[in-house]
């Protein structure tokens, strides 16, 4: 059963369900491109691992595979060589933090056979958009931006605060951000409200290539669908979302409405 809302569905982010959701998009963003890119491009789907703690604020970003560790050495004084120093111990509390691992994961689009990567795709993570772990990501898109590969962006996340760009971006509750090697003094925008539909995002590839078209809705109605979110999402629930009044009021009569046509639940 489709979302009872013509776009990005917001229950999803507010009910918990985004890890889950954003892992299926990406498989299926992957799929959706691999069916249509040229024979000598692969999509692929990258993976870091992020320690957050329960507020969801990342600490610290790693690859799972490698660890370093520095050896301390302390010297001790020539009177205590020899002797054995005994200390009394002073009880202090631990401060300590429930951590959890949180996958960050993006797709890349390769040229094969050297495999190069040509276009980097992030749809963004809540963990991109605050505390440390957005710190980390716009290191990491920094780093990308100095290097001759294309990256798309995609926030279809409310909460959180957006992209950092050189002018005020255009008005919208969710946006693409396509940004062309070849053009790296600017990027392309695309902005649009909760009420309209998902959009078809440009992705571009090696000259002479043509853009590929990823068409958003598809991916997105095929994502929600697969999770059985019609079942899991408790659309009577408030909406703890920073989104207008009006817009508030038109989703519930939406999902009001589309409840009492087709016996959607509330």
């Amino acid at each position: 059963m489709p979302s009872p809302l013509p776009g990005m569905d917001p229950f999803l982010e507010s009910q918990g369900f985004w890890l889950d959701f954003h892992t299926k998009l990406l498989t299926y963003c992957s799929d959706a491109m691999n069916a249509a890119l040229p024979g000598h491009y692969a999509a692929l789907i990258g993976e870091r691992i992020s320690l957050v703690d329960l507020t969801g604020e990342s600490l610290a970003g790693f690859r799972p595979d490698v660890s370093i560790v520095r050896e301390e050495r302390v010297s001790v004084p020539p009177q205590e060589q020899g002797a054995v120093a005994t200390l009394e111990p002073v009880a202090v509390p631990l401060a300590r933090k429930d951590l959890d691992e949180v996958p960050e994961r993006w797709i890349e689009i390769k040229r094969l056979p050297d495999l190069a990567l040509v276009t980097a795709i992030e749809i963004l993570s809540p963990t991109n958009k605050s505390g440390l772990g957005r710190g980390q990501y716009l290191q990491k898109r920094r780093e990308l931006l100095d290097q001759p590969v294309h990256l798309v962006e995609i926030d279809l996340l409310l909460r959180g605060q957006r992209l950092p760009m050189g002018a005020h971006l255009p008005p919208g509750d969710y946006y693409a951000f396509v940004s062309r090697a070849e053009k790296r003094d600017s990027s392309d925008v695309y902005a649009w409200s909760i009420r309209r539909a998902l959009p078809a995002i440009p992705i571009p590839l090696s000259p002479p290539d043509p853009d590929l078209s990823l068409d958003l809705a598809a991916v997105v109605a095929r994502a929600y669908d697969q999770g059985r979110y019609h079942r899991l999402i408790r659309y009577s629930d408030p909406l703890d979302l920073p989104l207008a009044s009006e817009d508030q009021n038109w989703l519930r009569a939406l999902v009001a409405q589309e409840s009492n046509r087709s016996g959607f639940p509330a």
